[in-house]
């Protein structure tokens, strides 16, 4: 091969280059990625960080306490709907959001907050809480488990969904806002990691694969009896 050659394609080489930093600059693209080497495979699912899996739960519950409103409603004004609904949604409050959800928070995430002298104020209320909703569950699903009921005990039961929904409420959002930000600040990373995937672990261990979608579609099959789920109805006119 010439010189000329040997030029020319030294200096259609140092072009390809030239243009492939210009282009990496302006696309934020690494050399690496430029030339093809990925960390991760297209399409491989990311771990959920433990506060982004409690979150998530959070939007289940929310969900419940729709239905909750809904019931509570047609108790009020004495519309006629199947009692079982607020049955079933209590046993969803139970099964997923009570004996575990929380007790993930309570096994996994208060001790740590207590042992780092950090907000423990705020966890004290948030146990006292857990203990006062399934105290309220217990006699929601008492109420809902007679055929009959008295006005007395429908006016009651009218006041437990109130008190469940009050005290939920800014429960789950101080939860979302205070206590889940702060709790990657009081763990090493290896924890932080190493916790997400018990947390994946332990609600295939009681639940068993997509046991949270489970849960999803149990609860859209309950807000589809009551004629709630579509989402457009809620936006205002």
């Amino acid at each position: 091969m010439d010189n000329n050659a040997n030029e020319i394609i030294r200096k259609n080489r140092r072009q390809f280059i030239q243009q492939g930093i210009q282009i990496a600059a302006v696309t934020g693209i690494t050399g690496v990625a430029m030339f093809g080497c990925k960390g991760k495979e297209e399409g491989e699912d990311k771990e959920v960080s433990p506060p982004e899996d409690l979150m998530q739960e959070h939007g289940l519950l929310n969900r419940v306490l729709l239905i909750y409103d809904h019931c509570k409603s047609s108790l009020l004004s004495k519309q006629a709907f199947d009692v079982a609904v607020i049955l079933n949604s209590a046993n969803i409050i139970r099964t997923f959001v009570e004996d575990y959800h929380e007790k993930q928070e309570e096994n996994y995430l208060f001790p740590r907050f207590k042992k780092a002298n950090q907000l423990t104020d705020l966890v004290d209320t948030l146990l006292q809480q857990h203990r006062a909703g399934r105290n309220i569950t217990d006699q929601i699903t008492q109420i809902t488990k007679q055929a009959t009921r008295t006005d007395a005990e429908n006016q009651k039961l009218i006041d437990l969904l109130t008190a469940f929904n009050a005290m939920y409420r800014p429960h789950e959002a101080r939860e979302d806002t205070v206590l889940f930000p702060a709790f990657r600040k009081i763990v090493s990373q290896h924890e932080y990691d190493s916790l997400g995937e018990e947390f994946e672990n332990n609600v295939h261990k009681l639940f068993g694969e997509g046991g949270f979608e489970m849960m999803v579609n149990k609860v859209a099959a309950l807000e589809k009896q009551l004629g709630i789920y579509e989402l457009a109805q809620f936006t205002p006119k």
